[in-house]
């Protein structure tokens, strides 16, 4: 159940990732960066070194963009929670 919200929040996410406004290419490219990491991460069972890794990037992508976007900090949050969950 938790690998279906993570991956339906990430659906979620590209979408909105695909509605940012033309004139941030460096918000898109950092959160497109942000997906496949996470989408790495959740087929890797290795060092929990990464996760970490992968946990504080989406930590510090959150306090980016919690106020000038905040529909995709909602997912963002949603994800981490659920990969909380999940043990990553």
């Amino acid at each position: 159940m938790t690998e279906q919200k993570i991956s339906a929040a990430l659906e979620e996410l590209r979408r909105e990732i695909e509605n940012l406004e033309v004139g941030d290419p460096e918000a898109k490219e950092k959160l497109n960066s942000l997906v496949e990491n996470i989408e790495e991460n959740l087929d890797y069972s290795g060092a929990s070194q990464e996760h970490q890794h992968l946990l504080a990037e989406m930590k510090e992508t959150v306090t980016q963009f919690e106020v000038a976007h905040p529909r995709i900090t909602g997912i963002l949050n949603e994800i981490l929670m659920s990969l909380s969950n999940a043990g990553i």
